[in-house]
């Protein structure tokens, strides 16, 4: 068994943090997909690919897949600076505003 553990990063619908601390181990899919001729839905036979393990730390989750034989690669989260301003979104509606305010 293949494995992923990675540390998820923040959804592109927000600029929260929610749910990005905890560490996840996602097995590779075994098997292809097959489509129903009938219906065309998507299918596998490959129940290991539904399982995803969350941890509390890389370690924790890397000491899982050692215990258990899961030959798991670890990919290390991309850092992002910063990009807070001081001021935030008030300072545009600021009444002592540097440049003036058009539309």
């Amino acid at each position: 068994m293949r494995a992923r553990i990675y540390q998820p990063s923040r959804t592109a619908m927000s600029s929260g943090t929610a749910k990005t601390n905890k560490w996840v181990l996602e097995f590779a899919p075994a098997a292809a997909r097959e489509v129903d001729p009938l219906m065309g839905w998507t299918s596998s036979t490959d129940t290991q690919s539904q399982v995803r393990l969350q941890f509390a730390t890389k370690e924790d989750a890397v000491e899982y897949a050692s215990e258990h034989g899961i030959e798991a690669q670890v990919q290390d989260p991309n850092r992002r600076k910063p990009n807070i301003r001081a001021g935030g979104y008030g300072e545009n509606f600021a009444t002592d505003r540097r440049g003036a305010w058009t539309h």
